[in-house]
């Protein structure tokens, strides 16, 4: 009796079958993908202690081997995966820089962005500003690049100052078109800035994918070999939703500013400009819900060899599937 009732207490034993390399939620749904994006994306992970990081490491990569920690909760191993996720790259296995994860996005999207659209009018905020912005965005999109072949410091070094060169120089091209129109156009000139910049600054941040490839895998994560027409894909992909990110945050703003200075409040109170622009930001996230971080492609679409080696060893297969990187 009595070992009846301890048996009873003892929770039940976790199965070693939850596929935890995928998202908890149901990609296939928006519901699913917000809610996957929001862990991914909570800022209080950057308050997480290394040794929080390194246990959250040990219970994932334990657990993907077979091991299944005494105790452990199915609560508690989502836990870690989404910590894991948060700080560890999901190819190389490498913990990101700080500033490039995910969860540094609302606070440092928030500010960079509020003072874009607040100081835009002198050549030399301008400068400053698409500066400190692209070299934001060169880290992020190094950080989270797809793939697991390295870069050197001269590729990383080139590609940094070429993507920074091209964004300060469209902005302050477009800046120098808008001069003579209305005051409403100038301030869309960081969000186009924007927009250019990402076109030039994410393909040459990842220029090795599309020389080398990226990892392509199977429907159960084996890999397959790794394809630059995926690569393609990846960050066509990616420069879309990163356009689709700035829109609502740098779109939304200018008019309710333009409308604000002209009222006697903003004039006295000059100083609340650059607060109320940060407090008009609305978090560029929500696009991302839109497409999921795994992307796919026909068989067929991959370049002949590819084709070729899958065929040899998976003549039924149809699709593979990628990481696009964020």
């Amino acid at each position: 009796m009595g070992g009846e009732g301890v048996s009873r207490k003892m929770p039940p034993s976790l199965p070693a079958t939850i596929n935890i390399r995928e998202p908890r939620w149901d990609q296939s749904t928006f519901q699913g993908r917000a809610k996957h994006f929001f862990m991914v994306t909570d800022p209080r992970n950057l308050l997480l202690s290394g040794a929080t990081l390194e246990e959250a490491r040990r219970v994932v990569e334990d657990y993907r081997a077979g091991t299944v920690p005494p105790g452990l909760t199915e609560d508690q191993l989502w836990r870690a995966k989404y910590i894991y996720d948060s700080a560890f790259h999901p190819d190389t296995g490498e913990k990101m820089l700080l500033v490039g994860r995910m969860s540094a996005q609302v606070p440092m999207n928030m500010t960079i962005t509020g003072c874009m659209l607040t100081f835009y009018r002198t050549t030399p905020a301008v400068l400053f500003w698409q500066w400190v912005n692209q070299s934001f965005n060169a880290i992020v999109n190094y950080t989270n690049r797809s793939g697991d072949a390295p870069i050197t410091p001269s590729q990383l070094g080139t590609a940094y100052v070429s993507a920074t060169t091209g964004a300060v120089v469209t902005a302050l091209g477009l800046k120098s078109l808008t001069k003579h129109l209305p005051a409403i156009i100038g301030r869309y000139v960081p969000f186009a800035a924007v927009a250019a910049a990402n076109c030039i600054n994410i393909p040459l941040m990842r220029q090795r994918e599309l020389k080398l490839g990226i990892p392509i895998t199977d429907e159960n994560g084996n890999r397959l070999g790794e394809s630059t027409a995926a690569a393609q894909k990846a960050i066509f992909q990616v420069v879309v939703s990163r356009i689709g990110m700035a829109a609502p945050a740098m779109a939304i703003p200018p008019v309710i500013m333009n409308a604000l200075e002209k009222r006697a409040f903003l004039k006295r109170y000059p100083y609340l400009n650059a607060p109320l622009q940060v407090g008009l930001w609305v978090s560029p996230l929500h696009p991302l819900y839109l497409c999921p971080l795994g992307s796919s492609m026909p068989v067929s679409r991959l370049e002949p060899e590819v084709q070729a080696r899958i065929r040899e060893k998976d003549p039924g297969l149809e699709t593979v599937y990628f990481n696009k990187g964020l």
